[in-house]
């Protein structure tokens, strides 16, 4: 299904009703998005806290339990600074327990979201870390530039 959008550029329509999200208006409106999925979640976020992470466990764990399967791709943990090394590990070691396949990009800056397939969040907040900066994200409902995203990051192969 996410390999017939590799050699074709997506219908850019669905851009122009995308949504835009702050720091404050994000969360609630993906985990609206995420309590709604049926097959499968793809996060990429570069860094991951403990704070931010105890906010998002129980999502997770509901997902998987429901077998919605969830991918997580992020920097390794020694690519995190030194007093976040071991607080990412041990997310990552939780997140692994509940099901959660998590994979390493070296130098990895990227910040997305991709929900069954269709929903795509991209921008510049840290979805697994994000405290106290100002950011932006942007929500587009589109199976063909999710897609597109998916393909484009390499990611389509875990799917």
């Amino acid at each position: 299904m996410i390999f017939k959008y590799i050699c074709k550029r997506a219908d850019p329509t669905p851009l122009l009703s995308s949504r835009l999200y702050n720091e404050e208006s994000f969360y609630p409106a993906f985990l609206n998005d995420l309590s709604k999925c049926s097959r499968e979640v793809v996060i990429e976020s570069p860094f991951i806290t403990r704070k931010r992470m105890i906010a998002l466990y129980p999502t997770f764990r509901r997902l998987t339990k429901r077998g919605v399967r969830v991918i997580i791709n992020t920097r390794d943990p020694q690519e995190h600074d030194l007093r976040m090394t071991a607080e990412a590990g041990n997310a990552i070691t939780e997140l692994q327990e509940m099901g959660v396949q998590v994979l390493y990009t070296n130098n990895h800056h990227r910040k997305l979201a991709i929900l069954d397939g269709n929903i795509l969040y991209e921008g510049s907040l840290n979805i697994l870390s994000q405290n106290s900066s100002c950011e932006v994200m942007r929500r587009i409902e589109s199976e063909e530039i999710s897609g597109e995203m998916l393909a484009f990051v390499k990611l389509s192969r875990f799917l």
